[in-house]
């Protein structure tokens, strides 16, 4: 009762603090994807091979790509709680799409509404986090707020595993269905959000004046393009090494009812390093933190590419965990260097080269994986992310 009673005081002093739990809510609804766990073995009972597949998670990147951008400047100008808005229900009327109906051109329709939904929501929800505790002088949390709602939603990832497997034992269909009302939750939390005072002030920026302070924050801080650069590649190394899990879990004959449980317990390690990932970052300079994020995904495609076998699935642990961390980090690096009215427009920068890199690279890998060995894809998403994480961190390595 008296926590209740202070909470409602905090919430009274600090009217935008609601916004927290709000995006718990709405980071839950992104995250707890039924579908996921299953999803490779959805297609593949449609007779799609990996290249197809891959071609299918390129088009929703390209989906992205077309709104990532113009959605971050529509945040910063027409507001972040009405573009997460239009992002929750277009990621909801996706999976309507997924539902009912059952061919490949179908399935492109549906992953294009579901990147565009995605693009109003990636950027929006980490900059109307980052100023709603800069607006109450508290944006020294970022880390650890940011990496505790990451943390939740990687736990409700972990629980969708389980739940998704066992709604695929019904139909394969069936989590599809259930993923709909999900997605539906985060409509009324987004409409309930307060935007922070500390953006509101500067939605009278004309577009010319928005595309010059962008600009400006870009090309005029080293730092900052830094981040974002290493950041994006770091985003498309761990986007990618999602999507060969399940053909890794394959490879080594899993029982399919397990695939839910091993979703599960891969998330769950990301969730925990996600909430320590503000001690990670206390303990080492931006220097060797860099160099250890590099060297821990490098290592975890090649030794999971080297070592595919029923006790190689540690490396696939090791990954996750290294993943959680970076993730965190990383985004916290690009919003030091950002001033707050082109927040979301620059999150959404990394977020748009993170899919374009996909788009371009998800495919090629996909071709590897069917024509070569599944090694052979792993061996080349981790020379590919050593070698452009290198040239991007450059200017880091340099300094003493």
């Amino acid at each position: 009762m008296a926590m209740t009673i202070c909470g409602k005081r905090i919430q009274a002093m600090y009217p935008s603090m609601r916004n927290i739990p709000l995006l718990y809510i709405i980071r839950i609804a992104k995250w707890f994807n039924l579908v996921m766990p299953i999803v490779v073995l959805f297609y593949t009972d449609t007779g799609m091979n990996m290249q197809e597949i891959f071609i299918l998670k390129s088009i929703y990147s390209i989906g992205i790509v077309a709104m990532e951008i113009p959605s971050g400047w529509m945040a910063d100008v027409w507001g972040r709680r009405k573009t997460l808005i239009l992002g929750s229900i277009l990621g909801t009327i996706g999976f309507v799409v997924y539902s009912v109906t059952h061919s490949f051109m179908w399935f492109v329709l549906a992953e294009v509404i579901l990147g565009v939904g995605y693009s109003f929501v990636s950027g929006a929800d980490s900059a109307i986090l980052y100023d709603t505790l800069k607006e109450n002088d508290r944006e020294k949390q970022y880390v650890k707020q940011e990496g505790r709602i990451t943390s939740a939603g990687n736990f409700a990832e972990a629980i969708a595993g389980i739940v998704g497997g066992l709604l695929a034992a019904i139909t394969i269909r069936t989590p599809f269905y259930f993923q709909i009302l999900v997605a539906a939750m985060a409509i009324p939390a987004s409409l309930q959000l307060i935007e922070p005072k500390l953006h509101r002030k500067h939605v009278i920026l004309k577009p010319l004046e928005f595309l010059k302070a962008a600009r400006k924050n870009l090309t005029g801080n080293r730092n900052l393009l830094t981040a974002i650069l290493f950041s994006s590649v770091t985003g498309t190394a761990t986007l990618t090494f999602a999507w060969f899990v399940q053909p890794w879990l394959l490879e080594i004959n899993l029982p399919v009812e397990w695939f839910g449980v091993m979703w599960a317990l891969l998330n769950i390690s990301v969730a925990v390093s996600s909430v320590l990932a503000y001690k990670m970052e206390n303990l080492v300079t931006r220097k060797s933190g860099t160099l250890l994020i590099l060297i821990a995904l490098t290592a975890g495609f090649w030794l999971s590419g080297w070592f595919i076998a029923p006790w190689g699935i540690a490396f696939l642990f090791f990954f996750y965990l290294a993943r959680g961390m970076a993730t965190i980090i990383l985004k916290n690096y690009v919003n030091e260097f950002t001033d707050s009215e082109v927040r979301a427009t620059l999150l959404s920068v990394r977020n748009f080269l993170i899919r374009i890199n996909f788009a371009v690279t998800g495919p090629f890998l996909g071709w590897i994986t069917d024509k070569i060995s599944l090694s052979w894809a792993l061996f080349t998403a981790g020379a590919l992310y050593l070698l452009l994480a290198l040239i991007s961190v450059i200017p880091w390595l340099r300094t003493k």
